[in-house]
């Protein structure tokens, strides 16, 4: 197209370009084949029994997994902002399919599935994983709170399909196959949607949205290019409020299950039928804290999921006695947690730009890598030394409030 479209251009022009909703059903698929990273703990088990593992050695492909996750995001959205969005999701559905395949071929030790699984895998995901976020906040300038939640629906939702058909996977053809399966069915699900992204002409905005005036999302907002993003404080608070967001999400999510035993007296079987649901509105709340971010604004977004943690934790979990009050619980971590993933790109977006988002987000999204490392060791050691879980549950509490406060004295850059 000669002309990128613009306030001015003609509607004729804009029936040239793909319907934009096409992008946000490409990045659906995508996630929902990417959220086979939440699904590890089918594989867990099974691995301990064949080796003999201890369930930290069969712990540890998942927490690599999460680390270059992070790291994969940081390299393919330089290299995404430099060639588009295409080929980064593609060589990301490649790497994480191949991943899948080694595992089922060299998985048999533990330095194998490291590699195969732990690194092989994260990159993969990371490749892909921020390639549709970039694109369709590019492509709904207008709404990039709800279209991002929407865009990482899939991610929270993907473990809930993932989980049971490869479960009954491993029950017919074992660990090993079920990796070579999984491969195959995620690394073509991955490549086929990720072929259709595409960006945006230069310029482009939606018929008959205006930009504001001034601030995020307007015609005069500056381009961060990352090495000058570093160099705000915005970031750094960004970085940590995200830190202590998601570390809270993710430390509840880990321990799901153990927890509704300990305070609910729940089997194993019916704790991890309250964690499902907490899979669904971990889900759900990506969409709807994008929704309020649009609406409310990003801060009031963030302020009201701190709100929801800090009632959770200090009024309801250290209460549940029973199933629905636990189930209710943990529903509300995941709910208010899911936010922080389509919060987050929007405050990266409105802060810093899109022409660079792709590896702004990356840096930014390192916290959430942090996060799943720290967060789930930090709630373990307080419950082991006080004993009870009441202890971690108000540390989160603390780090909720703390996300709270920061994100108050957030103010967009200037420059």
């Amino acid at each position: 197209m000669k002309n990128p479209m613009n306030a001015t251009v003609a509607g004729t022009q804009e029936e040239r370009l793909p319907n934009r909703w096409l992008f946000v059903i490409a990045a659906v698929l995508m996630q929902l084949g990417l959220g086979n990273v939440y699904s590890w703990s089918i594989f867990r088990n099974p691995l301990m029994s064949l080796h003999g593992w201890s369930i930290q050695e069969a712990t540890l492909p998942f927490t690599l997994c999460v680390v270059f996750f992070a790291v994969g995001m940081i390299i393919a959205g330089r290299w995404q902002d430099r060639v588009g969005p295409r080929i980064v999701a593609m060589t990301g559905g490649v790497l994480l399919g191949a991943g899948f395949l080694l595992a089922s071929q060299f998985g048999q030790t533990l330095l194998g599935l490291y590699l195969t699984y732990g690194v092989l895998v994260g990159l993969g995901v990371g490749f892909a994983y921020v390639t549709p976020i970039a694109t369709c906040v590019k492509w709904f300038p207008d709404m990039r709170g709800f279209i991002t939640g929407l865009a990482v629906l899939g991610f929270g939702a993907g473990s809930l399909i993932i989980a049971p058909v490869g479960t009954w996977l491993i029950s017919h053809i074992g660990v090993y196959g079920t990796f070579a399966v999984l491969g195959v069915i995620i690394g073509l699900l991955v490549v086929i949607a990720g072929a259709i992204l595409r960006n945006p002409p230069v310029g482009w905005k939606p018929v008959g949205w205006t930009p504001p005036d001034n601030g995020p999302g307007s015609a005069g907002q500056r381009d961060y290019p990352p090495s000058e993003m570093a160099k705000t404080f915005q970031f750094y608070l960004i970085w940590v409020v995200f830190l202590f967001w998601a570390g809270v999400g993710l430390m509840v999510i880990s321990q799901a299950v153990p927890m509704g035993q300990e305070l609910a007296g729940l089997s194993a079987t019916v704790a991890a039928g309250a964690l499902g649901l907490m899979s669904i509105l971990n889900g759900l709340g990506r969409p709807a804290f994008g929704f309020i971010s649009d609406h409310l604004g990003r801060k009031g977004a963030t302020i009201l999921a701190q709100a929801v943690f800090i009632v959770t934790l200090l009024f309801i979990l250290p209460n549940a006695r029973d199933f629905a009050l636990y189930t209710l619980g943990i529903s509300l971590i995941g709910f208010a947690y899911g936010g922080s993933l389509s919060v987050m790109p929007a405050f990266t977006a409105d802060y810093y730009g899109t022409k660079h988002l792709g590896v702004n987000y990356g840096w930014v999204f390192s916290a959430w890598g942090a996060a799943g490392v720290l967060g789930p060791i930090i709630g373990a050691q307080v419950r082991a030394a006080t004993g009870a879980w009441s202890g971690a549950f108000l540390v989160l509490a603390v780090l909720s409030a703390a996300a709270a406060v920061l994100i108050l004295i957030a103010r967009p850059p200037k420059g």
